[in-house]
């Protein structure tokens, strides 16, 4: 994937510092979905709003659109539906369109899959099943920065689960940063297999669980559930959850959509924060419409 040549930006102030102002694009929980994500990020440039996020070649494949757009994929790109490979290929490809560090991939609770198997029993799943090579070159990512964590929007801070306290994006990124460079040295030991779950307890910011199924109140940022998120929590949009539609509590926004709309023509989601508002774009069977968070 091709990003900023240094490092995925930690905040919209790099883009501020570099005299830029885009307007930013989230979705979450693809999870292999291949065809729902298309739906949803072509519904923005279906609206009255907003110009194109993609445009569609004459083999169907979404390819990015000429904008000034950051997109943000809030986490679990993978696993469940049958279009893993093509949904990273997708991104992969939009990420090498799109002007340097205007796409951004975070890891998700079946992105952390990835870098720790032996941490969950998933039965048939992407993530666990994942070749060596690929398990390698994806922590190889993560290991670079170029897979992140978190982001620091406009108002809003991105992450896939979210936190009822602040917390310090750059510190969550490096921490994944950290953890994914000890796994890479664990694999050239050959360590990997028998000490990978050494090195979870460690980040607990990014990667700590909480409660019997990982979803408790005092779960890292891969793996809060909303129901817990506070109405005195700091503004963020997240993901992981599943809703209907994009749901708010306080000034917390979860977008998780994709998967409780499978079964029903339209319904896919992205939330989109300018400088000035946030709103959601809705694929419908009425057509793309555009929604305020009161």
């Amino acid at each position: 994937m091709d990003y900023e040549p240094e490092r995925t930006p930690d905040s919209i102030e790099w883009f501020r510092d570099h005299g830029k102002r885009p307007t930013i694009i989230s979705i979450s929980d693809i999870h292999g979905y291949l065809e729902a994500a298309r739906n949803a990020l072509t519904a923005v440039g279906e609206t009255d709003a907003f110009d194109p996020v993609v445009t569609t070649d004459d083999e169907g494949r979404l390819h990015w659109a000429d904008n000034d757009y950051l997109l943000v994929v809030n986490g679990d790109l993978i696993d469940r539906g049958g279009k893993n490979r093509e949904c990273l290929a997708l991104l992969e490809r939009l990420a090498e369109e799109a002007p340097p560090g205007h796409v951004r991939y975070h890891l998700g609770n079946h992105e952390m899959g990835v870098l720790f198997p032996e941490r969950f029993h998933w039965p048939g799943v992407y993530s666990i099943e994942l070749d060596d090579d690929l398990r390698r070159s994806f922590i190889e990512h993560v290991a670079a920065g170029d897979i992140t964590v978190a982001f620091e929007g406009y108002e809003h801070t991105y992450s896939h689960a979210g936190a009822n306290e602040a917390f310090d994006v750059k510190a969550a990124n490096e921490q994944a940063q950290q953890a994914a460079k000890r796994l890479l040295t664990l694999i050239d030991e050959g360590r990997y297999d028998n000490e990978q779950l050494d090195v979870v307890a460690d980040y607990e910011l990014v990667f700590g669980t909480g409660g019997t199924f990982g979803r408790g109140a005092s779960a890292g940022l891969l793996w809060m559930d909303f129901k817990h998120m506070q109405e005195s929590a700091p503004p963020q949009i997240v993901g992981h959850s599943r809703h209907l539609q994009p749901t708010r509590t306080g000034n917390a926004i979860c977008q998780n959509v994709i998967r409780d709309n499978l079964d029903s023509p339209g319904g896919e989601a992205v939330v989109i924060e300018s400088p000035d508002e946030v709103v959601a774009v809705t694929n419908t069977s009425r057509g793309a419409t555009v929604s305020k968070f009161e």
